[in-house]
């Protein structure tokens, strides 16, 4: 061999010593987080021999009786003179090392394309720790599915848009709006009377939009007491303040992170609060109390309220600009006295549903019960309805709900309106109302027979005929 060559290939090792020296002096700063009875590293050279050892507290070897020695002779069942030749990298392989097996991973170092040595790691003395640690993951994981799925449970929407009964126009344009407004991210104001189902219409947009598999949480702000409210919402750290759990509480709004929330009664927040609610809308992130991390926010937020909004800001007592935060879709539910067509139908459809509950079979409404229904004011509306008609599924005997199994102030009402109504008639109208009723009687006790019904009622049969033919009498069903 020339003299040249022989100096290009000297200077081409001193060159690779040179690269491994650096290496060296690099591992021995990362000596401390290595030195660790889990952890163990072996540095080769391009021929296997090793440079640098630290696996003295797992093999019980110290550095200085290894350097220089390949690592066949010092390891066992070592891959690193065979990843060398390869050059290819092999991570979390099982090795066995004086009858143990470990996780081992063996990397080449490499280069412009050449390969300087390589080397190994071992995260793990035996295997079986490596089982164990999974085993405890695996614990933990099943008791994180299981309090998240307790979580989801908790806060579920119960209700979708097919439990809202109507067969209103203006209530079928509302669901119509909810639904379009389910596929947004938009915030949603829903006003309208305590009973109207504002509720209905939160839990049906939650359930028809891309967050129906995220939480459903409602924060009723009428019942939580104002020096309460701000843990309830953000939540709170260990020891944040007297009082505070030891471990800390998640907020309501952490806990529909991914999902909906609903501010029910928003119009009896404070106004402190809602200057903080404001401001986490606006930068969709906030603090524990107590805190000092910043939390990303990912939620759909719905408000509702029976107060008019627009009113409480006049009186001070609303912020103007949470207002326009919130009033982005509107709805407003009408009361029940505004969709009266609707109580035949709500009436029937929770005759059933109560009775399948209660165990009973259905019952009908008798048509002076639905003309008391009719004729009330309903101020608790759909709500009240419902638990009128359940009282009287327990004291109804029969098959037909009668005006005497409705409560003592529904026929008190009904009475005051029939008599008002009587007051305000002309005489043709209060004998017209009672021909009817007299007609009605005579041919019901006859089973339809005009001929007879006429005599009970002492006038002609042709006369009877006119009267029934004047009134617009339907006797098709006697």
């Amino acid at each position: 061999m020339e003299s040249k060559d022989i100096l290009n290939k000297v200077n081409e090792n001193q060159a690779v010593q040179y690269e491994l020296t650096k290496l060296k002096q690099s591992l021995d700063v990362m000596k401390d987080i290595l030195d660790h009875e889990y952890q163990g590293m072996v540095l080769v050279d391009a021929d296997g021999r090793i440079v640098k050892f630290n696996y003295e507290k797992l093999l019980g070897i110290k550095e200085k009786d290894v350097i220089g020695k390949h690592v066949d002779e010092v390891i066992d069942n070592t891959r690193l003179h065979i990843v060398i030749k390869t050059g290819k990298k092999e991570v979390n392989d099982v090795q066995k090392i004086q009858g143990k097996d470990m996780i081992a991973t063996r990397i080449p170092i490499i280069k412009d394309g050449k390969i300087l040595g390589a080397i190994g790691s071992v995260t793990f003395k035996d295997v079986r720790e490596l089982k164990s640690l999974v085993h405890r993951i695996e614990t933990y994981q099943k008791s994180v599915d299981k309090y998240k799925g307790e979580i989801r449970m908790m806060h579920e929407a119960n209700y979708s848009f097919d439990h809202i009964i109507s067969q209103n126009k203006r209530m079928e344009h509302l669901k119509e709006v909810a639904k379009i407004a389910a596929e947004s991210n938009s915030t949603v104001l829903i006003q309208g009377e305590s009973g109207t189902g504002k509720e209905y219409f939160a839990h049906g947009i939650h359930k028809a939009s891309y967050r129906r598999y995220g939480s459903f949480v409602r924060i009723n702000c009428a019942a939580i007491p104002k020096e309460l409210l701000e843990a309830e919402l953000f939540g709170y750290e260990e020891g944040a303040f007297t009082g505070a759990r030891k471990e800390g509480k998640l907020g309501k709004l952490e806990i529909a992170n991914g999902g909906t929330v609903l501010l029910d009664e928003i119009g009896t927040m404070p106004l402190e609060m809602q200057a903080k609610l404001l401001r986490v809308l606006e930068e969709r992130e906030f603090e524990r109390i107590g805190g000092t991390e910043r939390i990303g926010l990912d939620i759909r937020v719905i408000a509702s309220t029976n107060e008019e909004l627009e009113e409480a800001i006049v009186k001070g007592k609303f912020r103007k600009d949470l207002y326009y935060r919130l009033n982005v879709i509107r709805l407003n539910i009408p009361p029940l006295r505004d969709r009266r067509d609707d109580i035949p139908l709500l009436s029937k459809h929770m005759i059933d549903d109560l009775s399948n509950k209660i165990g009973i079979e259905s019952k009908e409404i008798a048509c002076e019960t639905m003309d008391i229904f009719q004729n009330y004011n309903w101020p608790g509306n759909v709500r009240e309805l419902r638990n009128i008609i359940e009282s009287a599924l327990h004291l109804v005997k029969g098959n037909i709900i009668c005006p005497e199994n409705l409560p003592d102030y529904l026929i008190q009402n009904a009475k005051v309106g029939q008599k008002s109504a009587e007051e305000g008639l002309l005489l043709k109208d209060i004998v017209a109302r009672a021909e009817i009723k007299a007609i009605r009687e005579a041919l019901e006790k006859t089973n339809g027979n005009r001929t007879e019904a006429a005599k009970r009622l002492g006038i002609h049969r042709t006369a009877l005929y006119k009267k029934i033919e004047a009134y617009g009498l339907d006797i098709s069903n006697l």
